[in-house]
């Protein structure tokens, strides 16, 4: 007993101790540690940008359908412009511009 009176009495606090053990547990040591949670929040903001990415893709998709819909000459130009279709009797040139 004699040595424990040399010691703080702050040190000596049980509650502190717990809580001191408990924080760095939670920090370090746990399965859902600091760095974990870091990573996870990483990776969610990179998937909320993936999702932002395609909404933005499907409603220009959306507005090129409704365009072919009301209009059929722009399947046509569609058709030739992406897929490089062509009638009958007539050549395509490709120029790739790099």
């Amino acid at each position: 007993m004699h040595l424990l009176k040399n010691i703080p009495g702050w040190i000596r606090n049980k509650y502190l101790l717990t809580s001191l053990f408990f924080l760095i547990w939670m920090l370090f040591f746990d399965h859902n540690d600091l760095f974990l949670q870091i990573a996870r929040s990483r990776e969610l903001s990179k998937l909320n940008a993936g999702r932002n990415f395609y909404r933005t893709q499907i409603d220009s998709t959306r507005i090129i359908l409704e365009g072919i819909r009301n209009d059929p000459s722009k399947l046509e130009t569609i058709a030739r412009e992406r897929y490089l279709m062509k009638r009958d009797e007539e050549q395509v040139f490709v120029i790739d511009r790099e």
